[in-house]
């Protein structure tokens, strides 16, 4: 018998103790709902167009690090904090000349938490959104408030392995290629995705990192109107390793859930060994 994922989708905005509630309730409900993992979207704390740093937190410490770890230990789950601004790098102490982010600029961390609340993973977002959308907004420049990590990271859960992407990510197949190789079961998107961009391309690009990748997908995202100039695009969704949506969520507030099964990643990948017949 497997375990149920939860991909929780939200509707953020600038209010930092309005969104924790959101979360709090929505994480309450996914447990309820029999979730032993559940991840939160991008930016799921505060969504602001502006300058991040006002927002930031040391890692280890912070108003919205105690709410994930306190979530976790209270739901007793294994718990992925979407992405949270951190003004420290990571591996880092204190006293290291390079621990800060000096620029006032944050990194964007995806935070994972297992029952007891303890952090037991951090992966800062590789690849940073620096398009032009057609949409109201129109361009995105992420790089203005955010540094980009550089380090590929899983976490072994009780749930199985768990890779690590954010949003963005989800362009670069050559990272989702490397979790593979490090024989991940399970793959977490917090997301974003502007309108535009997911009704094109969203549930494509998930559904081909888990074919390819022979894994459980688990897409959590941002959706809806977040102000005059800022809509999402929601579909919340799990995938699995034959590229099969389980479960989904349009739009608004509300989590998609779904049961793994880690025989089944075995299965799949023994019916079809492509570990074993790359080339490249």
């Amino acid at each position: 018998m497997g375990k149920k994922v939860a991909a929780i989708q939200m509707v953020s905005s600038a209010h930092l103790d309005e969104n924790l509630q959101s979360a709090a309730r929505l994480i309450a409900e996914a447990s309820a709902a029999g979730a032993a993992l559940v991840l939160l979207p991008e930016v799921f704390a505060v969504l602001e167009g502006g300058p991040m740093r006002p927002f930031g937190e040391k890692e280890g410490t912070g108003p919205i690090q105690e709410f994930l770890s306190a979530q976790a230990r209270k739901h007793e789950l294994i718990l992925v904090g979407g992405t949270i601004p951190l003004i420290t790098r990571p591996g880092r102490k204190p006293k290291d000349p390079d621990y800060f982010v000096d620029d006032e600029r944050v990194r964007p961390a995806s935070l994972v938490y297992d029952a007891s609340g303890a952090q037991i993973a951090r992966y800062d977002k590789i690849h940073l959104f620096d398009v032009v959308v057609a949409d109201k907004q129109a361009s995105y420049s992420e790089s203005r408030s955010y540094e980009a990590g550089n380090e590929v990271v899983t976490a072994d859960t009780a749930l199985g392995r768990l890779g690590l992407t954010v949003c963005y990510d989800l362009r670069f197949p050559e990272l989702y290629r490397e979790l593979f190789s490090h024989q991940v079961d399970m793959v977490t998107v917090p997301a974003a995705f502007t309108r535009v961009t997911g009704e094109a391309h969203w549930e494509t690009l998930l559904r081909a990192r888990a074919i390819e990748n022979q894994c459980y997908v688990i897409a959590a995202g941002q959706g809806g109107k977040h102000n005059e100039k800022r809509e999402t695009w929601g579909h919340s969704m799990i995938i699995d390793p034959w590229g099969t949506v389980l479960d989904e969520i349009d739009q608004g507030e509300g989590f998609a859930i779904a049961e793994i099964d880690l025989e089944f990643v075995d299965s799949v990948r023994k019916r079809m060994p492509i570990s074993q017949q790359r080339k490249l």
